[in-house]
Order: C-alpha cells, then sequence, then structure tokens
C-alpha cells in the first residue's frame, strides 16, 4: 500500500483512468520523488555547463513520458529526446516548451511540415536527408530556419554520416536555406563496457572529426556524445550535454558504474491476489504441467501475466515479494495471470498486493534481476510493460 506521504494519481500513459488505482489488479507505480532525485544527482555529477537532456523516448521507458518529462523539466533537465515526430508532438501539446530532439530520422514531407509546426529540432544523418529538408521548407514558402542536430557515425554504424565526411556535410548543411546547425553530435556502442578501448576510439574519431569541421571556419554551438554509460564513466566525454536515459530511471547500465552515484528506481511492477487455492500432492499447474506439486500446497492467482509485460521464459524461474519476503512463481506464465507458491502464508487472502518489479521491506527485485535471467538488458524489461497497465504516480 501507499504509505501516508505517498500521493497517488494517474500518469499519462494510462489508458483507464476512470478506475481509481486499488481498483485495479495490476499497475505500474512509478515514484517521481525517486526521478526528481535520480535528475538533481546527475545535475550535480556534471560540470555547470554541460546541460542534461532527459531521453523520454518510448514513453520514457514505459514510465509514462508527459508525466516524467514535466518532473525532469522541474528538477533540472534542460532537454527533452525522443525518437519520433508524435513522441514530440505528444509533448507538444500537453504545453511544454523546453526544447526537443527527435533522435531518430525523419525524410517525408509530412514529418518535416511537422517538425516545423510543433517547433521541433531533428537529427540530419545524410546530405540526401539535409537537401529533402532544404527543400521541403522552401517550398512551404516559409522563410524562417529551423534548428538541425548533425549525427556522426563514429563507429556505432547505425545513424549517421560517416565522420570522415563530417567536413564536407556539416559545410554542405549549413549553405543551405531554412536550416540552422544547433549541435553535432554522436553516439557510443560500448560505453558500459568495463573496457574502453572501442570507447575512446569513439571519442578520438568525434574529435578528429570535429577539427575537421573547425579546420573549415564552421562554429559549431554545442556537442554531445555521451549516453548513460558514457555519462558516468568519463567527466571528457560529457562536453556541452549529456544524453541520459536509463540512468535517470534509477538502474545502472553496467555493474561497474554503480559506485559513480547514488541513483533509485523510480517503476515498480505491482498486481493484486485474484484467487486463493490448495491443491494436493501431484497437481499440475498451469499450461503444459511444466511444474507439478511435490506435496500439498497453497497456491495464489496473480493479476497480470505476459500480455501486460511479465516474460514468459521467466515462468518457474522468477520470485515475487509478498509480505515483504521472496515467493516463487510456479507453472507457466499465462496471458493474464500467473500463480505463486505460498504454502508458507496460511492466511493470505485475494487483494493483497504482490510486488513483481521493486521493494518489500528488505527484499528486493529490479528489472536488472530479470534481464539477467532472460539474458537480455534491462531496456527491454522497461519498455515491455503495455499499456493496460495503468502508471500510477506517486511522491
Amino acid at each position: 500500500m501507499f504509505s501516508s506521504k505517498q500521493t497517488p494519481s494517474f500518469a499519462d500513459s494510462q489508458e483507464c483512468n476512470t478506475y481509481a488505482w486499488f481498483s485495479q489488479r495490476a499497475w505500474v507505480e512509478i515514484d517521481l520523488g525517486a526521478l526528481t532525485d535520480n535528475i538533481k544527482q546527475l545535475v550535480k555529477f556534471l560540470t555547470p555547463q554541460t546541460q542534461l537532456m532527459a531521453v523520454v523516448k518510448a514513453d520514457a521507458y514505459g514510465h509514462g513520458s508527459v508525466t516524467v518529462a514535466k518532473t525532469v523539466l522541474e528538477a533540472g533537465a534542460s532537454w527533452l529526446g525522443v525518437a519520433t515526430v508524435p513522441e514530440g508532438i505528444q509533448l507538444r501539446e500537453e504545453g511544454i516548451k523546453a526544447p526537443i530532439l527527435i533522435l531518430g530520422a525523419t525524410h517525408t514531407a509530412e514529418q518535416i511540415q511537422a517538425i516545423a509546426q510543433w517547433k521541433l529540432e531533428p537529427t540530419l544523418c545524410s546530405p540526401k536527408q539535409a537537401l529533402i529538408f532544404s527543400d521541403t521548407l522552401e517550398a512551404l514558402g516559409d522563410n524562417s530556419f529551423i534548428p538541425v542536430h548533425i549525427k556522426l557515425d563514429t563507429g556505432m554504424s547505425r545513424l549517421g554520416t560517416d565522420w570522415q565526411k563530417a567536413g564536407d556535410f556539416v559545410q554542405l548543411v549549413q549553405g543551405l536555406p531554412h536550416l540552422n546547425i544547433a549541435s553535432i553530435y554522436s553516439h557510443l556502442a560500448t560505453a558500459d563496457s568495463p573496457d574502453p578501448a572501442i570507447m575512446q576510439e569513439q571519442q578520438r574519431r568525434f574529435t578528429e572529426a570535429i577539427a575537421q569541421i573547425q579546420a573549415r571556419g564552421i562554429k559549431i554551438p554545442s556537442l554531445h556524445l555521451a549516453n548513460s554509460a558514457a555519462t558516468l564513466a568519463d567527466p571528457k566525454l560529457h562536453y556541452d550535454m549529456v544524453r541520459v536515459g536509463l540512468a535517470m530511471y534509477g538502474l545502472y547500465p553496467a555493474t561497474h558504474l554503480e559506485n559513480k552515484i547514488k541513483l533509485q528506481p523510480v517503476l515498480q511492477l505491482k498486481a493484486r491476489i485474484t484467487h486463493v487455492k490448495t491443491i494436493a500432492k501431484g497437481t499440475g499447474v498451469s499450461y503444459g504441467h511444466h511444474f507439478i506439486a511435490p506435496k500439498e500446497m497453497r497456491i495464489a492467482v496473480v493479476g497480470i501475466g505476459y500480455a501486460d509485460g511479465v516474460p514468459r521464459n521467466l515462468s518457474n524461474q522468477m520470485q515475487v515479494l509478498l509480505r515483504n519476503q521472496p515467493v516463487p512463481q510456479i507453472g507457466a506464465i499465462t496471458m493474464d495471470q500467473l500463480m505463486i507458491d505460498v504454502t508458507s502464508i496460511p492466511d493470505l487472502q485475494e487483494g493483497e498486493i504482490v510486488t513483481l518489479l521493486g521493494q518489500q521491506g528488505k527484499e528486493q527485485i529490479s528489472a536488472n534481476d530479470w534481464a539477467n535471467q532472460l539474458n537480455t538488458i534491462a531496456w527491454e524489461i522497461l519498455c515491455g510493460f503495455k499499456h493496460r497497465l495503468p502508471r500510477v504516480a506517486v511522491m
């Protein structure tokens, strides 16, 4: 339950907001106090001249983009990063006026018109894309300029122009009408690795590309390179701005970075027990009977499943927290429900709250725990929680 200091409210990504939080079978709880503290810790970690971009793409990694965006801007972030034009429009429609960088590539006339209309800031990855932007804006008959951010590929092999062609690319963009260069940036591929060799090589390439550009007499307003891992790993990577995603949500990109600053997980995943029963020894549980009761057992059904984002591959592997203690999940996780062994809690009642991710008492389960079990990453876990789960904001 919420403490007396917590005031629950629905965050923006929740769809069924006519229901009170306590009527839900399952929900995602977002601790805005922890989010605020994480941002303040990150800002304090940076030099005063380095700005913080809060990455709120993918519905703020499943946390609720509008609520998160408003909270982090109040806490000290000065920029927002999204992946798509609709994500940026959603924030503008909610009255958010901070600069918003679209991290993905955009090419169509419709996208470019929307970027101009909603005062978003695009990423330019190639000369062809830059020409499309300039020609489209010219056809609109608007003499205004839009800020653009040039991305260089220094080793990620994803978006961006080859760093060795940086001088030509930036000079082209500088000469095009309707475009103002706002920043030049790149993205690191291995910043979360304990071995910094590849990251250092990418920084060397970035530095050389910037030197190419400056040798042509082109002034660069802003440089940025660091994601969460690089932000924590090395202050020399901070430049004029850092782009922080996972860390602001309270998770570390790698274990060797955990001693840098103190972060608090923002998200908890909770659900209610919907049914309690006793089963006999030898009884199979759930689809496929991949769990057979070794003795008479008391089991509980929890109202959450893989359609909500609980990975089915965790079946018979995960634990949940109940009454401040871990209890095992048993049987195959189903679309809307999963079963747990509550033999040790004989007086358990329907309606009690189970914590799947988060903390109860001294016990804690994190998205990194699930990720390690599944040989994946915490980013994927957080982004997997579906919108039928209300996002409940607490302070």
